[in-house]
């Protein structure tokens, strides 16, 4: 064990790490967690027309509440597909780093969402305006990975095989990247 944590500390460079999709394992997370809602959404929808007209809900008005519960699964099944974000960070030098990051947006989600054209354009504006990949420095200290880029620091740990990079996109939302070369 002491030999891997030795050998993951030696010098990065030219090695590059990768994620296709940073997103997709809290999208996928979420999506239990809203799965379950839905059904107890659906069975409160029941019980609150039950409740409203008295008696028990027919099979059709049963049928219209499963048509917008499948209606919402689709929305979150689009969401699951048209959000990417994708993550790598290249090792130069064993100073230097660039660190490419890429987000995309289906605008067919934006529609399904009810986003107005005017919007989904400036969206995808400044999607393309933003910088793709920026230039910094980094520092190992134990396992952790300290870049620096343009007086922002951001902290990476690196797995003790040196095979992932682990980090944070926000608060919540924890990220790994594979190592591919």
């Amino acid at each position: 064990m002491v030999g891997l944590s030795a050998s993951a500390q030696t010098s990065l460079a030219g090695r590059t790490y990768y994620n296709a999709n940073i997103l997709a394992d809290e999208i996928n997370k979420e999506t239990k967690d809203i799965d379950k809602k839905m059904s107890e959404a659906r069975a409160k929808a029941i019980a609150d027309l039950e409740k409203k007209k008295g008696r028990k809900a027919t099979e059709s008005e049963k049928a219209d509440i499963d048509k917008q519960v499948l209606e919402a699964r689709k929305l979150l099944e689009s969401l699951k597909k048209g959000v990417v974000t994708k993550i790598s960070v290249e090792f130069k030098t064993d100073k230097n780093v660039v660190m490419t990051a890429d987000m995309e947006i289906s605008e067919e989600l934006m529609k399904k969402a009810g986003v107005g054209w005017l919007k989904r354009k400036a969206m995808k504006a400044a999607l393309s305006l933003a910088p793709k990949s920026s230039k910094g420095t980094y520092v190992i200290r134990d396992n952790q990975v300290i870049i620096t880029d343009d007086d922002e620091t951001d902290t990476l740990r690196l797995s003790d095989d040196g095979k992932y990079l682990y980090g944070k996109f926000d608060k919540k939302t924890d990220f790994r990247l594979a190592r591919t070369k």
